[in-house]
């Protein structure tokens, strides 16, 4: 690409304006405090000199996302935001008027960043197709806007799951098919978890950090830099009501931690937020799990915008997830909307579970 090249200058003048950006952010912030949008930037340019600034300025349509749907839960018990939209989406769960929402924030922040080619939601039946010239759409985002909305009545807190895909063309004639890629491929995933907090957790591949919304100057600052998950914890978090439908495998796994075999006495923590649970399990270590029930046989946890990137935070942070066979970024999905067990968590919880897998295998 020529120096004269219209793309070129548009995105050095990007690099730029970002550069400017932070610096009023760092003012506002304080010396000391980290900034995503920098922290972001500078891990782009520490590891590719060359980068123009094209990613960095696509991660901040979802942290502006974030800040947008984080707004709306704090008013959530305020204005007509709770409740159900009275619509049905294409898993077949009733809509929740937040849902709608974040839904709809997400596809306007990152509609308009200029280099994502291709959307997909789990509201929406089919990816949204922006830029049919890989060239210039080159990447893919996939989403959960709302993990947990049926929570949001309640207080509970709720999350908003990403995944980011380099666009690979695999069909000219149908460029949805490009989404359909192995998790292994992701080159970014994060969450945005509303609680107590708003935080934002995200990995680029370079290990697992996370960033806090000071609402003072509306940005995410660094708080968790470099999150490690513990080598095992004394947490397990899982939905019991369903336990008599779990395979074998898994009833004796966790009777074995209830039992205190290993001289660990392990507590049960439940929460029934996807987001809300893996992040207490990425802090605190311990094992989350959703296995193959009789209601869903096949899993009922979506592999392109739930496991996967909840997989490659749990990698980078150096825990294990499997469908309980395979590692699930190793998973080739077939369809969007693809379901999956899931079972991430420690090394040793991972590691035991396992051990209890093999031994229910038939002897040959």
């Amino acid at each position: 690409m020529s120096s004269t090249d219209p793309a070129a200058t548009r995105d050095r003048q990007d690099a730029g304006d970002f550069t400017d950006l932070f610096k009023v952010v760092e003012d506002a912030a304080g010396p000391q405090q980290v900034t995503a949008a920098q922290h972001i930037f500078e891990q782009q340019r520490s590891r590719f000199p060359q980068a123009t600034g094209e990613f960095s300025w696509l991660l901040s349509g979802l942290t502006l996302a974030g800040k947008m749907v984080a707004a709306e839960v704090r008013r959530a018990g305020l204005v007509d935001i709770l409740g159900s939209a009275g619509q049905v989406n294409v898993q077949g769960e009733e809509q929740q008027k937040l849902d709608v929402f974040a839904n709809r924030a997400l596809l306007h922040c990152l509609g308009h960043r200029g280099n994502v080619g291709i959307m997909a939601s789990e509201e929406n039946d089919d990816p949204l197709i922006l830029l049919k010239d890989p060239e210039r759409g080159k990447y893919i985002v996939v989403f959960d806007p709302l993990d947990g909305s049926s929570n949001i009545d309640v207080n509970v807190s709720v999350g908003t799951i990403f995944s980011i895909l380099r666009r690979e063309e695999t069909n000219p004639d149908n460029p949805a098919d490009d989404v359909l890629q192995p998790g292994d491929r992701q080159i970014a995933a994060g969450y945005v978890v509303y609680g107590s907090s708003t935080m934002l957790v995200y990995t680029t591949g370079n290990g697992v950090h996370g960033f806090t919304l000071d609402p003072s100057i509306g940005a995410f600052v660094l708080s968790h830099p470099s999150i490690r998950m513990p080598e095992r914890g004394n947490l397990y978090s899982v939905n019991e009501a369903n336990a008599d439908s779990f395979p074998e495998y898994c009833r004796r796994y966790l009777h074995g931690l209830k039992s205190g075999r290993d001289g660990t006495v392990y507590s049960s923590r439940y929460i029934g937020s996807l987001v809300a649970d893996f992040h207490r399990t990425l802090l605190k270590g311990g094992i989350f799990l959703y296995p193959p029930t009789a209601q869903y046989a096949g899993g009922k946890l979506r592999l392109l915008y739930e496991a996967n990137p909840i997989a490659m935070l749990a990698e980078q942070a150096g825990g294990k997830a499997t469908d309980g066979e395979q590692r699930i970024l190793a998973i080739q999905p077939t369809e969007l909307h693809q379901r999956t067990p899931l079972m991430v968590g420690s090394h040793y919880e991972m590691d035991l579970l396992h051990e209890c897998a093999e031994l229910s295998k038939p002897r040959g």
